[in-house]
């Protein structure tokens, strides 16, 4: 029976594609740890949805992010053949955004109401980490720029899809104090 575990990676360093060992401590590791949480942080939203359009938006981010992680698992230098983002993917979440406009929003809004809004803002949150570590590490070691694009365009993505959702279920999650 194969092994889940290796024991590789007991002494903090973890082996990245191409083979370099890298600290799990180095911004690399902590942005593919970032985009995996986020993976998952998605993965909890779509548990919560009922709404078709949302769990595919969010089923076609979860694709993409998988290749953000496979792009971000290479060393930098290393040569390993990998997808990576492209302006297609970026210009795909401009495009749902679009599509699901929730319309004008005097108000902050607060990340609070049903499980299937929740899950969306926590999501949001999650992405705006990934995207400040990739960026990080974007000034140590070359980054893909449509990458960065598409983490930027990602969080906007998650509160418009958490506003859309709110307004369905017809809630007020806006905080009557701190408007724009």
């Amino acid at each position: 029976m194969a092994r889940i575990y290796t024991r590789t990676g007991d002494k903090g360093e973890t082996t990245l594609m191409g083979g370099k060992r890298a600290s799990k401590t180095h911004p690399r590791v902590e942005a593919m740890g970032d985009v995996d949480e986020l993976n998952a942080a998605i993965g909890v939203a779509m548990a919560a949805q009922s709404d078709p359009k949302v769990l595919e938006v969010l089923g076609i981010v979860q694709n993409t992010l998988f290749t953000v992680g496979a792009e971000l698992s290479v060393a930098a230098g290393a040569k390993a053949e990998m997808p990576s983002v492209t302006s297609h993917d970026v210009m795909a979440l401009e495009g749902a955004m679009d599509a699901m406009d929730p319309g004008k929003i005097t108000e902050f809004v607060m990340p609070r109401g049903s499980m299937a809004v929740t899950t969306l803002h926590l999501a949001r949150a999650v992405a705006r980490r990934a995207e400040r570590h990739v960026f990080t590490l974007s000034k140590k070691e070359p980054v893909n720029p449509e990458l960065l694009q598409y983490l930027n365009r990602l969080s906007s993505l998650l509160f418009t899809l958490a506003v859309w959702v709110q307004r369905g279920e017809g809630a007020r999650q806006e905080h009557p104090r701190y408007r724009r």
